[in-house]
């Protein structure tokens, strides 16, 4: 598992693969009629079909079983967040979670992210950075922004302050958490600590088992919440 953690201003990096097929949950009709649209004409994406709250969303996410599902957190009946926990918990294989926000300050998304999304994208950014982001949640990396997620989870009461005391991480679980939450890859961090491949696969491995983290992105709110990483609000 690896991560993606461009900048606000930066591009996605580029994951080639099969298509990827996808559900879009938005209540706007505008919003998600226009983002299904575009995002079918984009390389390698396939959208199958749209819902308009998060109970439609549960119950066509396990008809059609995409790939992905873009959700939006604001949503009636039931909102991104519940329907996310209840994707996560209640289907085999269930597909990956990227949640769609129109604010970064939305304490909806920290909290669909510790409910198990692999990560968030703003619906201001133009077609082909979702479409990216789409494509990296598929292959099983983590959609990451640092700067902005410090920004949210600092604004958010510390509700996981207490799980980074709990998990006894080693000093080298600590540093591999840290580097985790400025945004780099499994790669990127074994060539910062000077060690291999398969030994910072399995560090992050004991990191989430350790946190009871859903994933990446999981374990790195939960290191914004207990303190471990302080927010940079710089760039």
């Amino acid at each position: 598992m690896s991560g993606s953690g461009a900048a606000e201003g930066e591009a996605l990096p580029a994951v080639a693969g099969p298509a990827v097929t996808l559900l879009i949950a938005d209540d706007d009709e505008v919003t998600r009629s226009g983002l299904g649209m575009l995002l079918a004409a984009q390389p390698g994406i396939t959208v199958l079909g749209e819902a308009a709250d998060g109970v439609e969303a549960v119950d066509r996410a396990r008809s059609l079983r995409p790939d992905v599902v873009l959700m939006d957190v604001r949503m009636p009946r039931r909102n991104g967040i519940e329907a996310t926990r209840q994707l996560l918990a209640d289907v085999a294989d269930p597909p990956k979670i990227v949640v769609i926000t129109t604010f970064e300050n939305d304490d909806y998304v920290t909290a669909a992210l510790s409910a198990g999304a692999s990560g968030f994208i703003l619906k201001r950014f133009p077609v082909r950075r979702i479409a990216e982001a789409v494509r990296v949640v598929a292959a099983g990396e983590a959609v990451l922004f640092p700067a902005t997620l410090g920004r949210m989870v600092a604004a958010r009461p510390l509700g996981s302050a207490e799980a980074l005391p709990q998990a006894a991480l080693t000093g080298r679980e600590e540093e591999v958490l840290r580097l985790m939450a400025t945004g780099l890859s499994n790669p990127e961090i074994a060539e910062s600590l000077t060690v291999s491949l398969e030994t910072i696969k399995t560090h992050v491995g004991n990191v989430l088992t350790k946190l009871g983290a859903q994933n990446r992105t999981h374990a790195v709110v939960i290191a914004y919440e207990s303190g471990l990483v302080v927010p940079r609000f710089a760039g």
